[in-house]
């Protein structure tokens, strides 16, 4: 039996690849037939049927299934598309880069967090950089992991700050994070001093979304203690909009243990003295690999790790 050939066949694809055939397949999946995206590249049809055929050739792999009279993007079609969608984000940040030096500007730095890390390590790193580089544009947006992932690969943002990461990406961790229980000042049990989990089960919850991880360890309490969660429970991702809800009413909400000390601080919120059993998992700072990180980019993730660097001398 022959062995099989292991040998990297990578310069070969990148001699047959072209940049046009990689936006072709982009402007098939926006514009849905190969007619439409023919006429956006300024293409005849025969000429985008014959560079689609060179594409599949120099990949190997047939990318698309004949369903009537239109073609449909195959599992290995929809996985060249991921990769090419991560391309087109890389040329987007290298052409702003460029523009910036041409303009001789000091560029822009796209950053996505997840509100656990916004009000202590993220807030610093940001305000050392802009001392360092007080002309740099910053761009913060604040959401969940999955979707702060999905910029990610597209290119709109170059670092996340976040807990779940894909293939093809750098994971740095910081810590984990612990969560804690918030109610409005004036909340029975805000006094109470230590408060047993049967005392909890009096009021209504205020919970992330199933499947988040902030959900799953809260679920985890309530099993461990053999305990349903209580009805009447109201599910949001915004902390602000559970602050909201506590100030107002009677109820139990659950946020990042730092996010909830900074708000006791400012007097937004109580603290109830529970303490979950399990803590969330770590996040950190997440990159593509793929893709050089500008010099801001490299500079931020200095300070944003520069606790962890200075207790590993």
């Amino acid at each position: 039996m022959g062995s099989i050939d292991k040998r990297d066949s990578t310069p070969q694809l990148l001699n047959r690849l072209r940049m046009r055939q990689i936006a072709l397949l982009l402007a098939v999946d926006e514009s849905s037939t190969l007619r439409a995206a023919a006429d956006r590249l300024g293409l005849t049809q025969p000429a985008a049927t014959k560079m689609l055929h060179e594409l599949e050739s120099a990949l190997g792999r047939q990318l698309f299934d004949r369903v009537g009279r239109g073609l449909v993007l195959n599992p290995a079609g929809a996985r060249v598309l991921d990769y090419f969608r991560g391309i087109r984000g890389s040329m987007e940040a290298l052409n702003r880069e460029l523009e910036d030096l041409r303009l001789g500007d000091i560029g822009c730095l796209s950053v996505g967090s997840i509100m656990a890390a916004a009000p202590g390590r993220l807030t610093e790193a940001f305000v050392q950089l802009k001392a360092r580089l007080p002309l740099l544009e910053i761009k913060i947006a604040i959401d969940t992991s999955d979707r702060l992932m999905s910029q990610l690969q597209d290119g709109v943002l170059e670092v996340v700050i976040g807990r779940k990461f894909d293939a093809g990406c750098e994971f740095r961790p910081v810590d984990d994070e612990a969560l804690a229980i918030i109610a409005g000042r004036n909340h029975p049990l805000a006094s109470a001093g230590p408060v047993d989990f049967d005392a909890l089960l009096e009021y209504p919850w205020i919970l992330q979304p199933q499947g988040s991880p902030a959900r799953d360890v809260v679920q985890s309490e309530f099993r461990m203690h053999h305990a349903a969660i209580p009805r009447g429970l109201i599910e949001t991702g915004s902390i602000l909009t559970t602050l909201n809800l506590v100030d107002r009413a009677n109820m139990l909400g659950v946020i990042p243990l730092t996010v909830a000390e900074r708000n006791v601080d400012h007097g937004l919120c109580a603290m109830i003295d529970y303490t979950f059993r399990h803590k969330l998992p770590s996040y950190g700072s997440i990159v593509r690999r793929d893709r050089p990180l500008s010099a801001p980019a490299q500079q931020f993730l200095a300070l944003f790790h520069r606790d962890e660097c200075r207790n590993e001398d």
